[in-house]
């Protein structure tokens, strides 16, 4: 059997929605460990407002880019919150490097 060329990339795009919506609805983000953090040794920033991010985080072993906001910070990590496709909301600690401004 063929494959319908016209619409593959749309057809790859929807399916590549539906699993992140049954990985975020059914897991949980994984968060870096606390001796990660460093508190001790970097500044810790917490803006007034949440600054608006794109962060690659993981599901188990499933990386996903999310569309975020960076609540605090140091040089070094990042705490994010994310709204999952069921309207629930997710906050996980990420490396610094994992994180871009939108």
């Amino acid at each position: 059997m063929g494959t319908n060329r016209r619409y593959a990339d749309r057809i790859d795009a929807a399916m590549a929605q539906r699993v992140d919506e049954v990985v975020m609805r059914d897991g949980r983000p994984a968060n870096l460990k606390t001796v990660e953090l460093e508190l001790d040794k970097y500044a810790l920033t917490i803006p007034p407002r949440p600054m608006p991010v794109l962060a690659w985080v993981r599901y188990g072993e499933v990386p996903l880019r999310v569309e975020a906001e960076a609540v605090r910070w140091t040089e070094k990590v990042v705490a994010i919150i994310w709204k999952t496709p069921d309207g629930g909301e997710h906050r996980a600690w990420v490396w610094a490097s994992a994180v871009d401004r939108r």
